[in-house]
């Protein structure tokens, strides 16, 4: 009884799309979404360098900290960059 996703349809017997599709062919959402996650990065860098700035000590909830910006700005660089589908398959 599992239908294709071909076959499926929406309400108003339109097909209906893959989100995931759909968010790789809008570029504009791939940027403010990537831009979004690179923000929020350095948001959470300059939080965690303010506390050394004021000479805080170097605890581990800062360098998880840090390490969190570079992983949200890592993946908002990703999101941009879309890797993902740009190599071509030998055949």
């Amino acid at each position: 009884m599992s239908a294709t996703p071909e076959a499926q349809t929406g309400a108003a017997g339109a097909p209906v799309s893959k989100p995931g599709q759909m968010f790789k062919s809008c570029w504009s959402c791939r940027i403010i979404s990537g831009g979004g996650l690179i923000l929020a990065g350095a948001y959470v860098f300059n939080a965690a360098r303010r506390v050394l700035r004021q000479g805080g000590p170097t605890s581990m909830g800062t360098v998880a900290q840090i390490t969190f910006a570079a992983g949200l700005a890592a993946w908002g660089i990703v999101v941009v960059a879309d890797p993902v589908g740009k190599a071509q398959r030998k055949s």
